[in-house]
């Protein structure tokens, strides 16, 4: 479900490929394959060995022997499936999207949206915090134009390119939710594409121009001043939190929007935020913590805004692109996960923060500017009602939430590539160790890989948790002489489940479409998919990403599932970040905990890299 490639692996090409326009090699790209299906069977019972019981495992064959069978349901599946890829661009990406986010009815903030907290700003007023908001939109508006003009660099794998096309769905659109499931629109196509913003502050929504009548973007000067109207015309911090709505469960919300937009000035206002280009929250300063807490509570109001008391009232989850500016100068985003990855957004902000060191406020000439136009909401007594309800859930959802921000500092990338190591296969092994250590067993765990190496690619699962990872786990705290050997097996078998997984010949992916193919064939789900080792698979307690930036940012995720840890990581040359969730309603798990055993693991297995191995001159 979530973000992207070990992102060290993908290379924008610039230079004399820029004049490529991004959209020109689309058609060109692969269609993703549909695995043979005797593959992805053995691949699954190799996946579960080290997860389940004897006993389970042997069930499972028997089962998946049966699907096999010459004939049987699993081949009459296979062939839907190679039926659907034939005539569709790509046979999952519906189904991706609609299984993994629109039909999903859990709240949208924790539980799909990441967010990313960017390096602290030092800014204390809300001057510096205007300057950045300004500097930060001319940035992402130079950000667009690249889309607009179809001159984004193209991304490549390995020699090969990949697609484009979740660059394209970032700006200007947003979810739509539904009593049962959800939609999404984006109204950056068409005869009349959006020029506005929306611009929030003490929960009030704003229109913000972002293009003069010429079509030119405003500067940032003129973007400034524009924030400064905004500003003065929201003092009152005594209005309805009415973005609090989107943070609800998804049928509540469904119930909720489809009552408040019974109202027409309600219904418009509504529509503006949706068309907007993206949002930006202009957030009251929160209070003030120790230094080494600071960013793990940032993170937490990256992801949900701290309680309706603070800042969780001034957001429109639904949309795609909201960028967070504190007055204290905290300060990230948080995207709706069901439009793109991590590396799309990753990339935006790499450019978004280059652009900004480079920009200076110049004194723009003095045409004035239409006031910013403020949005109006009639607030009905029921609507009030569906307010103090979101605000009752998101403070339960808030205090349910355990955010750990660790910024590992005493080595990075640069240092495990000069062991000739893969950073991230490493980290992923010191996170299986952390883990064990913990609770003297593995787990499922989940690494997100892209595939967009094929046309309208989204991601499969790298299963982290190996026959090797286990072994090498277990030696780790044994007197065992082959600690680095098993280190190395244990690398070199992540090494080759991702080169799999970018290459659509992973598992995961290749089973929801057998399940979903079941589904619409309307026939009874086949018994594989009713299995206990397939809910042991599926449970993933450790779900992890890795979100490479050149910025120093870290994005952070909740966990997928009620017991389990959401992990991102950004490893930088000399340190890596992370951001390690859990829920405190869960006595099991402790986000605190077991950040400290991830950084006792990475000092142990450096430790054995340095003993045993030699760096690369």
């Amino acid at each position: 479900m979530l973000f992207g490639v070990p992102s060290h692996l993908v290379r924008p090409v610039v230079g004399l490929q820029l004049s490529i326009r991004s959209t020109a090699h689309q058609e060109g790209l692969p269609k993703l394959p549909v695995p043979p299906l005797k593959q992805t069977c053995e691949r699954y019972l190799a996946m579960l060995e080290p997860l389940v019981t004897e006993e389970e495992l042997e069930h499972t064959r028997a089962l998946v022997a049966e699907f096999l069978r010459c004939g049987g349901v699993g081949e009459r599946l296979q062939r839907g499936l190679e039926r659907r890829a034939r005539k569709t661009e790509n046979w999952l990406s519906e189904w991706w999207m609609q299984s993994a986010y629109l039909d999903s009815r859990m709240p949208v903030a924790v539980y799909t949206s990441p967010g990313v907290v960017l390096p602290q700003m030092h800014f204390q007023d809300r001057q510096g915090q205007m300057r950045f908001a300004a500097k930060l939109i001319a940035g992402v508006l130079d950000f667009k134009q690249m889309i607009d003009n179809e001159t984004l660099p193209v991304e490549y794998l390995g020699g090969k390119p990949l697609c484009m096309d979740q660059y394209y769905q970032v700006l200007t659109s947003c979810r739509i939710p539904g009593p049962k499931k959800d939609t999404m629109v984006n109204y950056g196509t068409g005869k009349m594409p959006s020029t506005h913003i929306t611009v929030v502050h003490n929960f009030q929504f704003f229109v913000l121009d972002v293009y003069n009548s010429d079509g030119t973007p405003l500067t940032v000067d003129q973007i400034y001043m524009q924030l400064e109207k905004i500003w003065n015309s929201s003092l009152q911090t005594n209005k309805e939190p009415i973005g609090i709505l989107t943070s609800n469960h998804r049928n509540t919300w469904g119930k909720a929007y489809n009552n408040l937009i019974k109202d027409k000035t309600n219904k418009e206002s509504v529509r503006a935020i949706q068309k907007s280009i993206f949002l930006v929250c202009l957030d009251a300063p929160m209070p003030r913590v120790s230094e080494d807490i600071y960013y793990s509570k940032v993170a937490a109001q990256m992801l949900h805004g701290g309680g309706s008391r603070w800042n969780s009232g001034n957001r429109w989850f639904d949309k795609t692109l909201q960028f967070i500016v504190g007055e204290d100068g905290s300060c990230g985003l948080t995207y709706e996960h069901a439009p793109a990855e991590g590396p799309p957004i990753v990339f935006l902000v790499d450019h978004v923060v280059e652009y900004m060191k480079r920009t200076e406020m110049v004194r723009a000439p003095m045409i004035p500017l239409p006031m910013p136009q403020k949005l109006r909401f009639n607030i009905t007594p029921e609507i009030k009602k569906d307010i103090e309800k979101a605000k009752q859930n998101l403070n339960i959802m808030v205090h349910d939430l355990d955010v750990r921000v660790l910024n590992f500092s005493h080595y990075g990338r640069k240092c495990l590539k000069s062991f000739k190591t893969s950073p991230d296969a490493f980290i992923q092994m010191a996170l299986q160790l952390a883990y064990y250590r913990m609770y003297k067993m593995c787990c499922p765990t989940y690494e997100s890989a892209s595939l967009r190496m094929f046309k309208l690619g989204r991601t499969e699962a790298i299963r982290t948790t190996s026959t090797e990872s286990v072994k090498f786990v277990q030696a780790m705290d044994d007197q065992s002489k082959q600690k680095m050997a098993l280190l190395e097996n244990a690398v070199k078998a992540h090494r080759t489940y991702t080169h799999t997984a970018i290459h659509g010949q992973a598992i995961d992916r290749h089973l929801l479409g057998l399940k979903m193919q079941g589904i619409e064939d309307l026939t009874s789900l086949p018994e594989i998919f009713m299995d206990t080792s397939y809910a042991v698979a599926m449970h993933f307690n450790l779900f992890t990403s890795q979100v490479g930036s050149k910025t120093d940012c870290v994005m952070c995720i909740g966990p997928m599932v009620p017991d389990g840890y959401g992990v991102c990581y950004n490893p930088m040359d000399d340190h890596i970040n992370f951001a390690v969730t859990a829920f405190n309603s869960c006595e099991d798990t402790n986000a605190t905990k077991l950040s400290r055993c991830l950084e006792d693991a990475l000092l142990d297995m450096n430790s054995l890299l340095e003993q045993t191995a030699k760096p690369a001159e």
